[in-house]
């Protein structure tokens, strides 16, 4: 038995798509479906349907998941456990979060913790929403912290877990004050004249939820660029390059300085919620103080 093999089961279950589960496992396609056969044969009985499509959990699949997560959960625990009792420290209070937060929210909120939170030590994994949830899923992580949109699903199952919603911001669009003067670029104008658009990698979530924002309406864009990090895009924005949705946190600096502005109407806002998940009977006393401060 391989912990791997575990670890892309529940990847696979929650996907229920062979390429993306590699992809996200950071494997070959080919070495993934290997290991996924492994572990069948290890069992002696198939976890998946691979006639119907997409791909579906067998009976066996469906009983065998729950277990695979929890052993997982409870490996990373003891791991985590063992070690810091080796070095004679507190357990690291692991988090998941997307790096746009991670840079702009949550490691301003570890330094406000460090004064009445004793002994604290924060390890953060920054990376994609799904990656993020696979984290906290498979127990190698013990907070989960990313945005939520009323017109995009969740990606894992959040009644799973423990959630506190912590606040809301706004997605907005915005340019280079400089530059949209100069070109007079108006998102609410019937002009011929296209505004370069700095768009998102439309499989991420931020991607997701500008992509309904701006629905059917027929704004004067051109897509010019497109990346999955908010600091890649903001700092195209900011060369003059074009318009760009960030969340209003990203440029309150250079929105206040004047460097910085909307345009377009709030029509054209999205409303996005903070939220923090976590299981709460895996968190230790320091764990129970982050959520409660948080």
């Amino acid at each position: 038995m391989d912990i791997n093999w575990l670890q892309d089961f529940t990847c696979l279950a929650r996907t229920l798509n062979f390429t993306r589960a590699a992809e996200e496992r950071n494997i070959t396609q080919s070495a993934f479906s290997r290991r996924i056969k492994s572990l069948e044969n290890w069992l002696g009985v198939p976890l998946m349907k691979r006639s119907s499509y997409p791909v579906q959990l067998s009976e066996a699949g469906q009983q065998f998941l729950p277990v695979a997560q929890e052993t997982i959960a409870n490996l990373t625990d003891i791991r985590q456990t063992l070690r810091a009792e080796e070095l004679g420290h507190t357990a690291f209070q692991r988090f998941a979060v997307l790096h746009t937060i991670s840079v702009n929210y949550l490691s301003r909120r570890i330094a406000e913790f460090e004064n009445s939170i004793p002994n604290l030590r924060v390890r953060i994994y920054s990376d994609n929403l799904s990656t993020c949830c696979q984290l906290l899923s498979d127990g190698t992580c013990d907070f989960l912290l990313y945005y939520r949109h009323k017109d995009v699903q969740p990606v894992f199952e959040e009644r799973q877990f423990a959630r506190k919603d912590i606040g809301t911001e706004e997605m907005i669009p915005v340019a280079q004050t400089g530059a949209v003067r100069a070109h007079g670029w108006d998102l609410d104008s019937r002009s011929r004249n296209l505004i370069p658009y700095l768009g998102y990698d439309p499989n991420s979530f931020l991607g997701s939820v500008v992509d309904q924002t701006i629905g059917g309406r027929k704004l004067p864009l051109s897509l010019r660029y497109v990346d999955a990090l908010t600091e890649a895009i903001k700092r195209r924005m900011l060369s003059g390059s074009g318009v760009a949705w960030l969340p209003e946190s990203v440029v309150a600096g250079e929105l206040k300085s004047g460097e910085v502005m909307q345009i377009g109407g709030r029509d054209l806002h999205a409303t996005l919620t903070l939220s923090l998940f976590c299981s709460l009977d895996r968190l230790d006393k320091t764990g129970q103080q982050v959520w409660n401060s948080l």
